[in-house]
């Protein structure tokens, strides 16, 4: 049997998700609760499987609990319950050691798929936000590391510190032009038009 607990401030909301879980003999509903605060207080003694918890509470959010639990007891798996699905919410949610997430327009069975799902190991997530999740990782920059080779890093960081290119030349014990062949291809990799670009992009600014 699955053990679940439900932390969600809108009673109507509430009683419709305890339903849902009464409904399902595989399921056993242990608490609910209306504030994270509560939810902290009192998890940790319940120690449910899984908690269904919404994000915007009274008080500290559903995130801030995800981060809580998790320090006491790994083993608690969450899914947010919400009705946002902005990237910023998801991924907070998500860095906070959410395993799921799921709408609050979501229907009811799967609603269990979901519990069941992330009970076996899973990560369920509705389909927008799945979409959203790997949307954001596509567009995710690779980054320097994997687009220079060692000898180009090599080169930008000295630029970095001030180095002239003949410095870099010496300093490397190769000629002036292939500094700048380095460099050439370096600018080309990074999309970028100066050494100034390039050091700022290699330092993350």
């Amino acid at each position: 049997m699955i053990t679940i607990c439900i932390i969600e401030d809108i009673e109507e909301i509430q009683k419709g998700l305890k339903s849902i879980i009464e409904a399902d003999f595989r399921f056993k509903q242990l608490g609910c609760f209306t504030t994270a605060e509560s939810a902290i207080a009192e998890l940790p003694l319940l120690t449910p499987d899984i908690v269904i918890a919404d994000i915007n509470l009274p008080g500290k959010s559903g995130i801030d609990c995800v981060q809580e639990i998790k320090r006491i007891n790994a083993k608690i798996q969450f899914i947010m319950f919400t009705i946002y699905e902005d990237n910023d919410q998801v991924f907070e949610a998500l860095k906070a050691g959410a395993s799921g997430y799921i709408l609050k327009n979501t229907a009811p069975d799967k609603i269990i798929e979901s519990v069941i799902e992330l009970y076996e190991g899973g990560s369920p997530m509705s389909p927008k936000i799945a979409r959203k999740v790997l949307n954001t990782f596509s567009q995710t920059k690779t980054s320097v590391d994997e687009l220079i080779s060692k000898r180009e890093k090599e080169v930008l960081e000295l630029l970095s510190k001030g180095y002239l290119y003949k410095e870099i030349a010496d300093k490397l014990n190769i000629t002036l032009s292939t500094v700048k062949r380095h460099l050439n291809h370096i600018y080309q990799k990074l999309q970028v038009q100066n050494k100034t670009e390039a050091i700022n992009k290699m330092l993350g600014r």
